[in-house]
């Protein structure tokens, strides 16, 4: 998959905009990536789709997706592959089932995080401390974005390797 493509369709879905935004971790930034702009475009996500699957291959760990933000990737991802997958909650629901990790995961299953963006990483941290606890190994987080802002050394301090389809400085050169 050809990086560029991605790149101009996330351009095109109007998904990276630029003026004074509030991060969620709570610093500001003259960017933002707007997940739900090219999460909800069918092309932007069949090229993710695509990308992940030509790192994953059809074989190997299941995958994970962290609510609700990666949940139509990991979807699409799953189809584009074949491989089944789990959804990381951020919190436990008080009804229902209750559970932080939804669908099948046996322990000692492999598992690949898949994420939207990543800023500072701490949601995949979260996830992926989530899966470890219900018995997953996590060892790697994909995600489509990666905004460079500590998200690479963040995620090795617990034991994770960060491999992004995009980086900030790729999705903002030669903007005009």
């Amino acid at each position: 998959m050809d990086t560029q493509r991605l790149i101009d369709a996330l351009r095109a879905a109007e998904a990276v905009k630029f003026g004074e935004f509030e991060l969620s971790h709570g610093g500001t930034s003259d960017y933002y990536v707007d997940k739900y702009l090219f999460e909800t475009d069918p092309h932007c996500l069949d090229l993710i789709a695509q990308s992940f699957a030509d790192r994953l291959g059809s074989a190997g760990p299941k995958l994970a997706g962290v609510a609700l933000g990666a949940v139509p990737i990991v979807a699409v991802t799953s189809v584009e592959t074949g491989r089944p997958y789990v959804i990381a909650r951020k919190q436990q629901k008080e009804y229902g089932t209750a559970n932080l990790i939804e669908g099948d995961l046996e322990d000692g299953e492999e598992v690949i995080i898949l994420e939207d963006i990543a800023t500072t990483g701490q949601s995949a941290i979260d996830a992926a401390a989530a899966l470890r606890e219900a018995g997953a190994v996590v060892e790697r987080v994909f995600v489509v974005v990666d905004r460079q802002e500590g998200a690479t050394e963040n995620l090795a301090e617990h034991d994770l390797q960060l491999e992004s389809l995009v980086t900030a400085s790729q999705l903002l050169a030669d903007r005009n």
